[in-house]
């Protein structure tokens, strides 16, 4: 299977975010993601499966690699911990930054936009927490 037939995944939003994301995954440094559950929800998508595989695209909208989940799980913001916020390749040192950071993002323009409403954000706030593996970089299509 292809990255074109692969369903994709995209980071934050375009720009700096995403492009350090993306480089973090190629760098192995990044081994974890994490989603709001109330925005699969809000989008009518199902929450991702251990053995799915997604095309990550950069910035541009190209394949940048192909990724593996490995574990899925649903659960409050407060039952994160260091190693997840670390596996987060975001160079959190604790779950401190992590949330921090998360918050932020769950609460920004684009998020809140796109929900029609800021997110009420919490210790129950419930994410998806997802680790995967890299299964092959991307296949650049600059030709």
């Amino acid at each position: 299977m292809g990255h074109d037939d692969l369903p994709t995944l995209e980071l934050a939003f375009p720009g700096p975010e995403r492009d350090r994301g993306v480089a973090a995954i190629l760098s192995g440094q990044k081994t974890a993601l994490t989603g709001l559950l109330e925005l699969y929800e809000h989008a009518g998508e199902a929450v991702p499966q251990p053995g799915q595989r997604f095309s990550v695209l950069d910035s541009e909208g190209r394949p940048a690699v192909t990724i593996e989940l490995v574990d899925v799980r649903v659960v409050p913001m407060k039952e994160i911990d260091d190693d997840f916020a670390r596996a987060e390749g975001r160079g959190y040192s604790d779950v401190a930054q992590w949330r921090a950071a998360h918050e932020e993002f769950f609460r920004s323009d684009g998020v809140s936009e796109f929900l029609g409403g800021t997110p009420v954000i919490d210790d129950d706030t419930l994410v998806v927490a997802e680790r995967f593996r890299v299964v092959e970089p991307g296949a650049r299509r600059d030709r």
